[in-house]
């Protein structure tokens, strides 16, 4: 059995969000959604994640899981708004205590805050099976890129998160925080040995050069044959060396910090203050 998706691609943060739909039901899952936020203003919006809400209820569709493949650094989750306009249950890895542990010191959040991530419904382990309706999902833990990273693998279809870009964009950075180029490039080998066929569905694209149009899915054969990063003809020490070069040039993402202080806490914003106000941190001279 294979899922029916339908992907949704915020241009501002270039990321993609699936529905993941079982093929003969109405049951649905919403995988790395957005929340628009203006760094400028500091104010939210749900342009975004409306669209996926007119489209689940037109449908009539039956929200199962809001799920993430990891706490992204350049956009924020929806989750949280979904969860109360759709239902469904949020869910990610088990590691994203570990990211939690890492970056509530760095925001030096409350210190009732649990690093154990029990702002989430569910944490995942590796190689768990779960159910969108009548469509069988299994886990596989996919770090390097941060340690929660985590793909969701359906009949001939896996979802990856931010560990492989299209073959012509190459793959993820692993300089964040308890990221790691030799992880990144064992987990991205453990999606590839999928069958050939299986269809790859990415969170990001950002048009390689010569490129004109957006585009997020593509297959292990094609990622195997002509991914410039990490394809059959790269060693891990190759990959190491590249990878570690490049990301020493690449600034941090513009949505970093707002998006990883509010990801971490499964997409809700931090306890209001006092005066009724939420706030988000930036941490000065510390990365």
């Amino acid at each position: 059995m294979n899922p029916v998706v339908t992907a949704f691609f915020d241009e501002p943060t270039n990321t993609v969000s699936y529905v993941v739909r079982e093929p003969d039901g109405n049951h649905c899952a919403i995988i790395d959604s957005v929340l628009n936020y203006d760094p400028s203003s500091g104010r939210t919006s749900t342009d975004s994640a409306d669209k996926i809400v007119s489209y689940v209820l037109e449908n009539g569709f039956k929200v199962d899981w809001l799920l993430e493949t990891h706490a992204h650094a350049d956009h924020l989750s929806a989750a949280p708004y979904l969860k109360k306009r759709l239902g469904g249950k949020t869910a990610i890895g088990e590691h994203i205590c570990e990211v939690q542990k890492t970056f509530s010191k760095l925001f030096n959040f409350e210190s009732d805050f649990p690093p154990d991530g029990s702002q989430f419904d569910h944490l995942f382990g590796d190689a768990e099976t779960f159910a969108i309706g009548d469509l069988s999902v299994i886990t596989m833990h996919t770090p390097g890129h941060t340690p929660a990273c985590i793909s969701y693998v359906s009949g001939d279809t896996a979802f990856v998160g931010d560990t492989l870009f299209m073959p012509d964009y190459g793959s993820a950075r692993a300089d964040f925080p308890g990221g790691d180029a030799t992880t990144l490039y064992q987990s991205i080998h453990k999606i590839l040995t999928l069958p050939d066929h299986t269809r790859l569905f990415l969170c990001h694209d950002y048009k390689a050069p010569g490129r004109d149009e957006y585009q997020w899915e593509t297959t292990v054969e094609a990622q195997r044959q002509s991914n410039i990063h990490v394809g059959d003809n790269s060693s891990m020490d190759e990959f190491v060396s590249m990878r570690t070069e490049r990301d020493a040039t690449l600034s941090m993402p513009a949505l970093l910090l707002p998006a990883v202080q509010v990801n971490i806490r499964a997409g809700e914003l931090p306890p209001a203050e006092e005066n009724g106000v939420a706030y988000l941190k930036i941490p000065v001279n510390q990365l």
